[in-house]
């Protein structure tokens, strides 16, 4: 039964086909309470009447049998049923009365009442108001007995009551037609407002059918635009899914995206350290030839150290990003940024005399809280990068102020293209010099980054020709 009832449709169509219900019935039972309730009170105006009649007769001793009755052929009401008994002697309990029959001819005779009908009549309350009585042999009556207890007057009930019985039947037949017609245009009406919700549905079942395991994804399917109107219930649904389809489609392709970088994160690592080692092969194969040859075992020996550093170099890089991505947690001391920053221009300055360093930093000390030794790392590589990739005689200049420092050079800039990928792991700004003793694995500028967000900062870089500059902001 649940499921038979489990629809949006079917539940809104039973809940009208229920309401109509309701409604027929109660608008049944007052009307049939209603009407019963009038037709009593045309009846007991009917039974005064005759009871009127009744104790007229009693007292009329001329003319007139002991009961009163009417003449032959006519009842007190002009109806079959009606019924009259009086108290006839004052001496004794002697009560006589007569109940109009109507013969199959059309004539109208009285006949006695039965000693059980008349001994019932002497049990109806004397208060003088209608009472329904059921009456041996003749049926329900309402009936009134006068207040000296002298009279009665009696008419049937069967007339009011083959009304009340009729119009019962007519209201549930009406109320069968109305719930059956509820129904009908309930049905009809609900699948018709349904329907634009049936074609969100069709959208989402569309989309869930999509392959979205791997690869680039794009979620082609919407909701149409005159279905996403948020002023309407379905509407809002259908905005909403559209939405969160965009949502979803910027999710997968930004892990494809990811799943992208980390092959190539991978392709690259296993270049860069191929190169060494290949490297290392090849001198130690080398020096394996020729023993004797002290030189070449020098040679070999040093190309061996210095490949094995910068394989080191590169491993350590690696796990520090590692490290970072999994959202290991830095040191967090105070750090002297104006120390920092005066030591790691002086190393350059040594490094690289061919350029021109200089330094801008206030007069009161520059204190951050950080890991000193990731921080020193961000300012090393920054330099180092403005050397690598800028010909001799460029001025490099370091300028800091309250949680931020930047570094700034007049060289000819990042490749057209270049600068939206600069903080991008294995990027590099030039494919021949990296190659070479000042190349590097295109990490410095990825390290910044890692160590800098993971310090809850940022770094920005602003790159044309003639100018470069590299932003690095940290929290107070």
């Amino acid at each position: 039964m649940r499921r038979a009832f489990a629809s949006l449709t079917s539940r809104l169509v039973l809940t009208t086909v229920a309401l109509v219900l309701l409604v027929s019935v109660l608008i049944g039972t007052v009307t049939t309470f209603a009407m019963r309730s009038y037709l009593t009170g045309q009846l007991d105006q009917d039974v005064n009447a005759a009871l009127m009649r009744a104790e007229f007769a009693r007292g009329d001793t001329l003319g007139s049998d002991p009961l009163g009755a009417p003449p032959p052929g006519r009842s007190p009401r002009g109806e079959d049923g009606a019924l009259s008994a009086l108290h006839y002697a004052d001496y004794e309990p002697w009560w006589l009365g007569t109940v109009s029959t109507q013969q199959a001819s059309g004539h109208v005779t009285s006949p006695q009442l039965s000693s059980s009908v008349v001994t019932e009549l002497r049990s109806v309350p004397t208060d003088g108001r209608p009472h329904t009585v059921h009456l041996d042999g003749l049926g329900s009556y309402r009936v009134v007995v006068a207040t000296d207890g002298r009279a009665v007057a009696g008419l049937p009930t069967e007339d009011v009551d083959d009304i009340i019985s009729n119009l019962v039947w007519w209201e549930v037949l009406l109320a069968l037609l109305a719930v059956a017609g509820a129904g009908g245009a309930a049905a009809l009406v609900v699948r018709r407002q349904l329907r634009p919700l049936r074609q969100v549905a069709s959208t989402a079942h569309t989309v869930a059918g999509l392959p979205l395991a791997e690869g680039e994804i794009a979620i082609a399917p919407r909701v149409p635009e005159h279905l996403t109107d948020e002023r309407t219930e379905v509407g809002q649904v259908g905005a909403a899914l559209n939405t969160l389809l965009v949502h979803v489609e910027s999710s997968l392709a930004e892990r494809h995206r990811s799943e992208q970088q980390v092959r190539q994160f991978v392709a690259d690592a296993s270049h860069e350290l191929r190169t060494p080692l290949t490297t290392i092969a090849g001198y130690t194969e080398l020096a394996r030839r020729r023993p004797d040859d002290a030189e070449t075992v020098r040679t070999a020996l040093g190309k061996v150290e210095e490949e094995s550093g910068r394989m080191t170099g590169l491993v350590e890089d690696l796990l520090l990003l590692a490290r970072l991505d999994a959202g290991r947690p830095l040191e967090r001391r105070p750090v002297d940024l104006s120390r920092l920053l005066i030591e790691a221009v002086s190393d350059a300055r040594v490094v690289a005399p061919d350029h021109r360093w200089q330094l801008d930093l206030p007069e009161e000390s520059l204190e951050i809280v950080g890991d000193g030794q990731r921080l020193h790392q961000v300012v090393t590589n920054l330099l180092t990068n403005a050397r690598k990739y800028t010909p001799p005689g460029t001025t490099v200049t370091v300028t800091a102020s309250a949680h931020s420092f930047s570094v700034h050079d007049d060289g000819p800039g990042f490749a057209p293209g270049l600068a939206e990928q600069a903080f991008e792991r294995f990027s590099r700004g030039d494919v021949a010099r990296s190659r070479g003793s000042e190349g590097g694995a295109g990490l410095g500028l990825s390290l910044v980054d890692a160590v800098v967000t993971a310090h809850g900062g940022s770094v920005t870089l602003d790159s044309h020709p003639g100018s470069t500059t590299l932003t690095v902001s940290l929290p107070g």
